[in-house]
């Protein structure tokens, strides 16, 4: 990696304006996006999907602590059926959709990518330290493109007023180009009318992965966001698409069956794929003889 490459590396960045009346994160994804494209073999319509999906819960992990991590789950009645993001605090971020192929009828001219993902539901999980259960919410789809139905999340179960941009630019070649997102959040003490100013400007705002393409880069982008209001820096910290999958956590999994489903699949080695990421574990029928014999053992 070049020195340029590392400076320019996707990050997300945290701020607060001087007064302390807005909050405001602003990530690139563009590898992250690039790697679920890859990973997933997503059509042009997924990896704009995801895409926003996975800039979404980068930047919500943000507010988290540690490996605390928040799930994004849209699913819908469209082509695309179901689509899963989600992260942590510390920067990794993974998803996947259920249909990645598919693609929308563009020769017609009234489609939109709403369709894509048609009437559905919008769930948000927070898995939080101390807390036994995760701190779940969701909302019905208000337009299907994920970033009108993330700020209408935050106003309906966050009770924050947010504006919200998510961006995933795509080369002819059908390539992602660039890719980032932002939130800028009101905080209790802000005055009536500060959001809702922020909102009319991010209408006219250019988009992120055109403003990283012309070579802004996150601080930048920030200043430009919240401009003229000041802005001070709180935190920075990369990002990247990894999933914690091994094989070891596949067998753990397998092991936790009860002795009759072991038993059925014993004849032969498994193939296990992980969702997340699309990595294939070949699980031997060896190994899962074993698991067969240690769960025997167990009952006896």
């Amino acid at each position: 990696m070049s020195k340029d490459d590392f400076i320019t590396k996707d990050r997300l960045i945290k701020g607060i304006s001087k007064n302390g009346h807005l909050k405001i994160s602003v990530v690139k994804t563009t590898d992250v996006v690039k790697t679920a494209q890859k990973k997933h073999n997503l059509s042009l319509l997924n990896t704009v999907l995801l895409g926003r999906a996975l800039t979404a819960t980068a930047l919500m992990a943000s507010e988290l602590k540690g490996e605390e991590r928040v799930k994004m789950r849209i699913e819908g009645k469209g082509p695309v059926g179901l689509l899963a993001a989600e992260a942590n605090r510390v920067g990794e971020v993974r998803g996947y959709v259920q249909n990645p192929h598919v693609e929308l009828d563009y020769s017609r001219e009234d489609v939109d990518i709403s369709d894509a993902l048609g009437v559905g539901v919008l769930t948000f999980s927070k898995i939080l330290y101390n807390e036994a259960e995760p701190r779940t919410s969701s909302i019905e789809l208000i337009s299907g493109n994920v970033t009108d139905d993330l700020a209408y999340y935050m106003v309906q179960s966050e009770q924050i007023p947010s504006a919200v941009l998510l961006d995933v630019g795509m080369t002819d070649e059908g390539k992602v180009n660039e890719a980032g997102g932002l939130i800028i959040q009101r905080m209790p003490d802000a005055p009536e009318g500060t959001i809702e100013e922020l909102q009319e400007k991010m209408l006219e705002f250019e988009s992120i992965d055109t403003l990283l393409a012309e070579g802004n880069y996150i601080d930048d982008i920030m200043e430009m966001a919240m401009d003229p209001i000041e802005v001070k820096e709180l935190d920075r910290q990369p990002v990247d698409f990894f999933c914690r999958c091994t094989r070891e956590r596949f067998i753990n999994a397998l092991a936790m069956l009860g002795y009759e489903d072991l038993k059925e699949i014993s004849d032969e080695g498994q193939e296990l794929v992980c969702h997340y990421c699309n990595e294939q574990y070949n699980i031997t029928q060896e190994e899962i003889e074993k698991l067969l014999m240690e769960t025997k053992a167990k009952m006896n």
